[in-house]
């Protein structure tokens, strides 16, 4: 196990972290893939597949299981002073931002329930399902808003 994870730590702590973004919860799910991994060790058949696949595929699934989990999407709401003003002093990402082409400017114009929707589905990643339990109104509700949201949008944009 010490060559193991001297071998594919770091690979795999920087998947885990670029899914949950926050070093403490990458600690965590890297030791509980560990974990997992030396438990199911038995069950890994190379002839499906390498074995950096199957282990980097245990730990982007306990990665995504630990964003979408209750406690991580509170915890990461309300975020303490230290953790925001670190935050706020990261280098700019790389990847795609919506609100660097002032999208979320433009949804402003939306009424508050559409903007709701909107801000909760696309800037901060809730599934459809999550954001009716999150605002305790029925699923189709939240399509239809959404839909509905999406429309307006586009004739804003062009």
């Amino acid at each position: 196990m010490t060559l193991f994870y001297d071998r594919y730590s770091a690979a795999l702590y920087g998947v885990i972290f670029r899914i949950v973004k926050a070093e403490d919860e990458a600690e965590d799910v890297l030791q509980e893939a560990l974990v997992k991994i030396w438990h199911a060790f038995a069950s890994y058949d190379p002839s499906k597949g390498r074995l950096f696949t199957w282990v980097l595929n245990i730990c982007r699934n306990l990665s995504i299981d630990k964003i979408r989990s209750r406690q991580h999407r509170v915890g990461s709401r309300t975020q303490g002073l230290d953790d925001s003003l670190t935050a706020q002093r990261q280098a700019a990402p790389t990847e795609f931002r919506p609100e660097h082409i002032g999208l979320q400017e433009i949804t402003k114009q939306l009424v508050p329930e559409q903007r709701q929707i909107i801000d909760l589905l696309y800037f901060e990643g809730f599934t459809q399902s999550e954001v009716a339990e999150e605002l305790n109104i029925p699923l189709g509700t939240v399509k239809t808003r959404a839909r509905t949201a999406i429309k307006v949008l586009s004739k804003l944009i062009r």
